[in-house]
């Protein structure tokens, strides 16, 4: 094998400058790759190094700007979103205004005063009339019926749509006449919720969110979680805050009786009181008092509730399908069914408009 001799100096410097002896394998791989030869000027780094600095410069604030956009677009779906949501609930629940009438004094809406020469307004939902202790007005309400408001009354409306017609007594009295269907209105007190079931009633709160609900025509449903009373015509019930509505009974029972129900229903007494407090109300019951003790079943103890049971029975005695054992037990469609049997109403009406009440 024959070997070239060749100059290392020389060939290195071909690489570098170009000078020396060229080597035939460099000028091989120059000819191949002479089509990819670079004839620009060399760049100019730090220029670039600028130019970079500058374009980064520039792209960041767009980003924010881009940013921040999104933001605030985010925010008006937002409030636009809620001014809906909140409108809708408004509007289901705004209806017809109740028509007011100045009866004596000067009632108030808000800050309007109706005196003789303005003897009417409206009042719409979330509104409050007020009287004070010379002034009386009525509200009425074609399709509901009219509600005389005596002095020193706060009477708000709570929803008056179709259907649905509902308002607060904060303090105060009024007086019902209600000509819709069973169940469409309600009024609100700090102690309990009164179901109208087409009757005519009066309800009063005082200062302390007490209560007491007078029927004279039809029955009125009282109830406050799950606490629940029906007052017929000719009956009252009281009602407390944080305990609700008590024991319904005639006007016209004994004072023994009315004065031995308040205390069972409202005093604390020790468990020797109450005993003797409750053979009292058995002991003075007569025939109308069965009201009384049908709601007794499902507020006194295991223990005490065969006692009242015997004495209902006597004065009213159950229907045929009624039995012992499940009244003792508590039995809902024999505790209904025992009620429908006194003649008060129906109360399958009660439980049809509670559920209804019970979801707005």
């Amino acid at each position: 094998m024959n070997e070239r001799k060749k100059d290392p100096a020389m060939k290195e410097d071909y690489l570098w400058d170009g000078s020396g002896e060229p080597d035939p394998e460099v000028q091989k791989l120059e000819q191949l790759l002479g089509r990819y030869r670079h004839n620009q000027p060399r760049p100019a780094f730090d220029q670039l190094t600028v130019e970079q600095a500058r374009s980064r410069r520039w792209r960041f604030p767009v980003f924010r700007l881009s940013f921040s956009a999104a933001a605030v677009a985010a925010v008006l779906v937002i409030g636009v979103s809620a001014f809906v949501v909140v409108h809708t609930r408004k509007a289901n629940q705004a209806g017809p205004a109740w028509e007011i009438a100045r009866i004596a004094g000067t009632p108030r809406v808000g800050w309007h005063a109706l005196s003789a020469n303005s003897r009417t307004a409206k009042l719409e939902v979330g509104q409050t009339l007020v009287t004070d202790n010379s002034s009386r007005a009525s509200i009425t309400l074609d399709e509901t019926g009219q509600i005389e408001v005596d002095p020193q009354s706060r009477l708000r409306v709570v929803a008056s749509r179709p259907g649905h017609k509902r308002l607060s007594l904060e303090r105060g009295t009024i007086h019902a006449t209600i000509w819709a269907p069973p169940g469409e209105f309600v009024v609100d007190t700090p102690s309990a919720v009164a179901v109208d079931l087409g009757c005519v009633y009066t309800l009063h709160v005082d200062d302390s969110g007490a209560g007491l609900l007078r029927t004279t025509m039809g029955w009125v449903g009282f109830r406050l979680n799950g606490h629940e009373s029906f007052i017929p015509a000719g009956a009252v019930c009281a009602t407390r805050p944080r305990i609700g509505p008590g024991t319904p009974y005639f006007e016209d029972a004994s004072p023994s009786f009315r004065d031995a129900l308040t205390k069972f229903d409202f005093a604390t007494v020790t468990p020797e009181e109450r005993i003797a407090l409750l053979g009292t109300l058995l002991g003075d019951a007569k025939k109308q008092d069965a009201l009384t003790l049908w709601h007794l079943l499902s507020r006194v103890s295991d223990a005490e509730r065969p006692s009242v049971y015997a004495r209902l029975a006597t004065l009213a005695p159950p229907p045929r399908e009624v039995t012992r054992e499940g009244v003792l037990r508590l039995d809902q469609k024999m505790l209904d069914s025992w009620w429908n049997s006194l003649g008060y109403g129906d109360v399958f009406l009660w439980h049809m408009y509670e559920r209804t009440w019970s979801e707005h």
